[in-house]
Parts: C-alpha cells; structure tokens; sequence
C-alpha cells in the first residue's frame, strides 16, 4: 500500500509539472493564434487588403488589422513609433527612407506588387485626349480641374507629376490642379464631379463607378510603379512572419490580380 501510495504520489507530481509546462504553451499558442498583426497599407491597395485580411482570418483564425492612407503619412507615422509591424507601400523612395533609418527589415523587403496610372473622367463625360507628347491637355480640361494626388507626397500624385513631365504637359496643369491628400481622395474629386479628369492607378479606376478610363499612360513615360513590402523592424515575431509569408503567397496573388494588381513578388 506504501509502496503504491507513493508511487501514484510521484505520478501525480510528474502530471502536476508537465501541466505546469503545457498549460502556459498552450495559452501562449492560443494568444499567438488571436494576435492581430497591424498591417500599414498605401490607400490603393485598401480593397485588396480587406478581402486579403478576411480570407488570412478565415483560414488560419488570425487577425490583419489594416491602417491604410498615404504611403508618406504611413512612412512618417512608422518613423514617430506607430506601432506597425508591416508596411506596404506604393512608392519605394518612402521604403527607402525607412530602410535607411534601420526602421524596417532589409531584408525582408521585396516588391511585391506593380501598377500603372491612367487619367479618368466623371462617367458620361465627353473627354477625349490622347496622352501623348505635346497633347493638349489643358484645353481638354476646359473650365475644370485635374485631381491628383499631392505631388510632393502622395506617390501617385509623384509619379503623375513624373508623366506629365516626360510627355512635356505638366507646365501646361500646373495652375489647373485640383491636389488631394491621397489617390483615392483624388478618385472621389472625379467621381462626384468636382473634377474634370483625374490621374489615379487603374486599380483605382476599376473600382468606381462613377468614372471611366479616358486614356492610359505609355509605359515610356512612366517609372516603374512597385509596392515594396517588408516587415518594421523590431516587430518581426511569429504571428508576423506568417502574415508576411500570407501576403507573398497565391492565395493574396490571386486576389491582388483580381483587382487589377500585377503580382510580382519572387516565386510568382
């Protein structure tokens, strides 16, 4: 009976301290798994994002919590110790100034998407223009405003000034903008009719109803236009890691591609 006792006594205190060891693996498993993972995302990419976050959540039980706007206001955000753990953006010189601050992973930075820019009109207007060198593009606007984004900072409204530039009409728009604090405020301008025309992404274009594409940009006048992502340094943990992994994979391409994104991450 001794001998028993206290052999089921030593069982139980064997039991006793695996469940100590188990107990809090296993809450911290269950805490990883309901971990949100903020991701900071250019505002052309919103609807993408969305529907990539509720698939991530319904495949895996984990949490994206996207905070979307400018990539420069994200970008300057991260550098006052906004507490995201990716970045996504649609410019690479805002990656770049991260990147130089050894705020964000250098190596886990890639390219993961690409766009390009076409100039869009309220639905039912009669604009017709060829963006070509030299096009008039100032007399097609009449009386109204072209909205883009602010070109100093917005990324589209950068890489708008950029084409307009190479095709020798920026001095002719100049005087004639209607600048918004990201492309998606610019879509809006256009979409409500408060501008004539407007320069946004054809991601953009595709998803308002309001609008049309008049005419695309030549590819010869415009800069390669990719949306580095990478990890914010510091922030790189597990539940990260897999959400990083998540948005490189086919199941984002696919979704990315349907609206309109090209998908150019490595392995794709």
């Amino acid at each position: 009976m001794t001998e028993a006792w206290q052999s089921a006594r030593l069982g139980l205190r064997a039991w006793l301290s695996l469940l100590a060891i188990l107990v809090p693996l296993s809450a911290a498993a269950g805490e990883e798994r309901r971990e949100t993972v903020t991701l900071f995302a250019a505002a052309s990419t919103i609807d993408a994002i969305n529907e990539i976050a509720e698939a991530y959540a319904s495949k895996t039980g984990g949490s994206i919590r996207p905070v979307v706007a400018a990539s420069s206001t994200l970008a300057r955000q991260i550098a006052q110790g906004a507490p995201a753990d990716l970045f996504l953006s649609a410019n690479v010189d805002w990656m770049d100034h991260l990147q130089q601050q050894g705020l964000v992973e250098a190596s886990s930075r890639l390219a993961l998407l690409s766009n390009r820019l076409v100039l869009v009109s309220p639905l039912g207007a009669d604009l017709q223009i060829e963006l070509a060198a030299g096009a008039a593009l100032a007399e097609a606007l009449g009386d109204g405003r072209l909205a883009i984004g602010d070109p100093a900072h917005v990324p589209a409204g950068i890489y708008a000034r950029q084409a307009l530039e190479a095709l020798g009409l920026w001095a002719q728009v100049t005087d004639r903008l209607a600048q918004a604090g990201n492309v998606r405020m610019a879509l809006a301008l256009v979409d409500r009719g408060e501008a004539v025309a407007g320069i946004v992404y054809e991601t953009d274009a595709a998803i308002a109803d309001g609008v049309r594409v008049v005419a695309a940009f030549p590819e010869t006048a415009t800069p390669q236009i990719d949306y580095p992502l990478a990890i914010v340094e510091g922030r790189g943990n597990s539940a990260v890691r897999k959400v990083y992994e998540f948005l490189k994979g086919e199941e984002a391409a696919v979704i990315f591609r349907k609206h309109g994104f090209t998908a150019t991450a490595r392995g794709r």
